[in-house]
């Protein structure tokens, strides 16, 4: 029964050439707008992504900190489930970074009589530790030590990138949801078109006899096809646009594999059943 099926649809693709091109155009470009905006959230959370890996702790020591006493705070920080690396920095350490970094201080310290940077443990988390609640508590277990003066952590820029991250991750949850019905119904409305200028042969032969599921298979088959191969055309023109974004404006990650192989799943997904739902009413109204 199925290669009957299967040279049913390839000969509905050889009759219907037109319609059949129509209805993957359709499915592709619809995807395709999904596709661009999973580009697009992927970027930004991935700028998110890299801003919060410079998330770190740092608790500045006082003058009369012993190295046991620093050994042992680092030693139970490092235990802790939110971090991923403790680094002691020395008084001698600190002046040489100051220096490195902030080119105005260069001609000053060349006349200080003492070293004015304390000596501090720079705390690196793990991700999905970068939080501001997982950050405030690694802040006040460092705290704790009496030999910490002083701890910072920019809370209130960390409090915003956090809330940015809430807000993008809620908003492309909707609008790639919206974007995705509305690919839905064109996709639905696609391949309805193409079912519905077959309508005739459906009704022939259902009156020689042929059973919903042997009229059924052809056009679930040709459905799932132009699905598929819609699927591939979205996938391919996204990282078309892709690379035109990359080399001509800024520089973007491709997304995840995964990510294609949903487009082309989804793609499919949408072929088959709207094929279903399109012969099916047709046989109800045969």
């Amino acid at each position: 029964m199925m290669p009957y099926a299967f040279r049913e649809a390839l000969t509905a693709f050889r009759r219907t050439p037109l319609l059949t091109m129509l209805s993957v155009v359709a499915i592709g470009f619809s995807l395709f707008v999904v596709g661009l905006f999973g580009l697009t959230a992927y970027n930004i959370r991935r700028a998110i992504e890299k801003v919060e890996e410079k998330v770190e702790v740092v608790g500045y020591l006082t003058d009369d900190a012993l190295p046991e006493q620093i050994l042992v705070a680092t030693q139970e920080i490092r235990g802790l489930p939110e971090v991923a690396a403790v680094r002691p920095v020395s008084k001698i350490e600190a002046m040489a970074n100051a220096r490195e970094t902030m080119e105005e201080f260069r001609d000053v310290s060349t006349d200080l009589e003492s070293n004015p940077f304390p000596a501090s443990l720079e705390v690196s988390l793990k991700p999905g530790s970068r939080t501001p609640t997982a950050v405030a508590r690694v802040a006040k277990h460092l705290k704790a030590y009496p030999f910490v003066e002083d701890v910072r952590y920019g809370r209130d820029w960390l409090d915003k990138i956090y809330l940015i991250r809430q807000i993008l991750g809620g908003a492309a949850s909707i609008i790639g949801g919206a974007f995705a019905l509305v690919a839905a119904i064109v996709i639905a409305t696609a391949v309805r078109i193409a079912v519905f200028a077959r309508r005739e042969e459906i009704s022939i032969m259902r009156l020689v006899g042929a059973t919903d599921g042997f009229i059924r298979k052809p056009f679930l088959l040709e459905g799932l096809i132009t699905g598929f191969v819609g699927g591939i055309l979205s996938a391919v023109l996204t990282y078309v646009a892709f690379r035109v974004l990359d080399s001509t404006m800024f520089r973007i990650e491709w997304i995840p594999g995964r990510w294609v192989l949903g487009v082309v799943a989804a793609g499919t997904a949408f072929g088959f059943l709207s094929s279903a739902a399109a012969v099916r009413r047709h046989l109800r109204a045969v």
